[in-house]
């Protein structure tokens, strides 16, 4: 008897609950919208916050739990949105606060939660703080918001320090001062746009705790926070001293990551979520050395969940997963926070794509690879991912098998990093191209005026209409695994898995009456049939006790 996902109930298209559930998050599936390529209501391109309230029936009968929203402020889009002007306005490009009230009553009313992203690490250059900073010249009390010094050298012409911006190049710019004259330098680990702010005054922590009451006073249940690891920076600002920093990053504390005083913020910030009422959550974006140290951010009066990058960059090989598995239950076990789980987002390479390539060539690559293993090995990826305790994160399209666009012409490149000619590789425009809804349109339903990121052809046949209903799709696959990770009690919440014996190169673990199997290898494997299949990601054959496990499969097991 063979039997893939379809084996499994249909997930169901109305019936989702809408009654407050405590500690929702622990066990959430939480789903990120990129605005500006999820869904376009106005024809111009640009998907916008009516294009995702359109569509958010179709993420409830998904399955999900929340929406995570990137950012959508008012801004001159110099870093996709990263580069907020207005902490408390909505950029016209995707509407206005009325379409943001609308959108968060909505999803409401369909069980839904919303995420908004919040960027404290930095602002725009055109912040009115910062305008104003530069206008008014040195000595001017908002420049002490944010990061300006004298230059090095005679006449100041060199960076105070020796820090290099993530997108490439010197972390700091000098201004030009009202007399004409070249002046300070101004701090911004990203893009020259986005001046660091200075957490060490106190109206930049005042003025961040009013915009948290802002958008909690909306009705949104949470924020994910951008650069949650960036906020303050060691004392004095002393020089890194290693050349190619960037190749550092994520292997060591940094003198602007991941210090010790961000967890001050947070505990004050925590403070104030608490006074609402609604279990509204904290996200942390932090990139940190170790698993261990991430677990400081969601200590109990700090934040409530942060990504567990480590897991992002595993590659799909058995022993180097459990062994993240493992490290990041024991380091949240302690502080009492979930997990959580991610394969893909809007800066990496989209996992579909970076399994169909060797492994070891990191999270940002442009090789479209073998299509087809990449597509199984990320079909089997997201069953294990799902099957683990705590939280996981689905990143807008991969519920469709949508591969990363490797081959954008140069021409059409938005990433800023692209443009800086060091630093970060610049392609990760390739996972932020409009997602596809029907098979046929300027943009295959995205919207009626086309795409801001061209789509490839092949989009047609991996559209939400396309896949509907096929009981074989990566759509349906999802929609199963959804409604059935719901159903059974040992999914989601909870600290630990049982790992069972499996051949080499296969994980299998058992969690109450659910067992889930993953074979990372490229062969087929023999194992027990642990008891009904309740869903797997490719072809399942079983016969009386055992059963054959294809090359890059995963399968879930009930037992009871």
């Amino acid at each position: 008897m063979s039997q893939q996902h379809s084996a499994a109930d249909p997930a169901p298209t109305s019936d989702v609950a809408t009654a407050p559930r405590r500690d929702w998050w622990r066990d959430a599936v939480i789903y990120q919208v990129y605005p500006r390529s999820f869904a376009d209501s106005n024809g111009d391109g640009m998907g916008d916050l009516e294009g995702v309230r359109s569509r958010l029936p179709y993420l409830r009968d998904l399955g999900i739990d929340a929406v995570w929203l990137s950012p959508f402020y008012a801004s001159p889009q110099a870093d996709a949105g990263y580069d907020v002007a207005d902490y408390r306005a909505v950029d016209p490009m995707f509407g206005s606060l009325l379409d943001a009230d609308a959108l968060i009553r909505d999803a409401h009313g369909l069980g839904l939660r919303i995420i908004v992203d919040l960027v404290p690490n930095h602002s725009s250059d055109q912040h009115e703080w910062f305008k104003r900073a530069v206008a008014e010249g040195p000595g001017s009390p908002l420049r002490d918001r944010y990061h300006f010094r004298p230059g090095k050298g005679a006449d100041g012409e060199f960076p105070p320090n020796d820090w290099e911006s993530i997108f490439g190049g010197p972390a700091w710019t000098r201004v030009t001062e009202p007399d004409g004259t070249p002046g300070e330098w101004y701090l911004h680990l990203f893009a020259p746009e986005q001046p660091d702010f200075n957490w060490d005054h106190p109206a930049v922590g005042d003025e961040f705790r009013s915009i948290l009451r802002f958008w909690l006073d909306m009705g949104v249940d949470g924020f994910r926070i951008d650069v949650a690891h960036g906020l303050v920076k060691a004392d004095g600002l002393p020089d890194l001293g290693a050349h190619d920093q960037l190749k550092l990053l994520g292997n060591d504390v940094m003198p602007f990551f991941d210090q010790d005083g961000v967890h001050a913020i947070y505990r004050e910030w925590r403070l104030v979520l608490d006074e609402y009422a609604g279990d509204r959550i904290f996200v942390a974006e932090a990139w940190t050395p170790t698993v261990e140290r991430t677990a400081n951010y969601v200590r109990p009066d700090e934040l409530h969940q942060a990504f567990n990058f480590q897991y992002l960059g595993t590659d799909w090989d058995a022993a180097e997963l459990k062994v993240v598995i493992d490290r990041t239950l024991d380091a949240m076990r302690p502080v009492n926070a979930p997990a959580t789980w991610v394969l893909s987002n809007h800066d990496v390479t989209r996992h579909a794509t970076r399994f169909a390539n060797e492994p070891g060539l990191g999270t940002q690559i442009r090789l479209a690879g073998d299509r087809a293993l990449g597509l199984r090995r990320a079909r089997a990826a997201s069953l294990l991912m799902l099957a683990l305790p705590g939280s996981a994160y689905v990143y807008q399209g991969e519920e469709l098998g949508l591969p990363d666009v490797v081959d954008l012409p140069d021409e059409v490149r938005q990433d800023p990093a692209y443009f800086r000619g060091a630093g970060q590789d610049g392609f990760r425009d390739g996972c932020r191209v409009p997602i596809p809804w029907t098979r046929a349109g300027s943009s295959y339903g995205f919207g009626t005026g086309g795409s801001w990121l061209p789509q490839p052809a092949v989009w047609a046949d991996l559209s939400v209409e396309a896949q509907t209903g096929v009981a074989e799709s990566t759509l349906e696959l999802y929609r199963t695994a959804l409604s059935v990770r719901r159903e059974q009690p040992g999914l989601g919440a909870g600290d630990s898995v049982e790992w069972l014996k499996a051949p080499g190169g296969v994980l299998a673990f058992r969690r109450g009456d659910f067992v889930c199997v993953a074979n990372t290898t490229g062969e087929a494997v023999r194992i027990p049939a642990y008891g009904r299949v309740l869903v797997a990601s490719g072809e399942v054959t079983v016969a009386d006790d055992e059963a054959k496990l294809p090359g890059d499969t995963t399968v879930w097991w009930t037992t009871g």
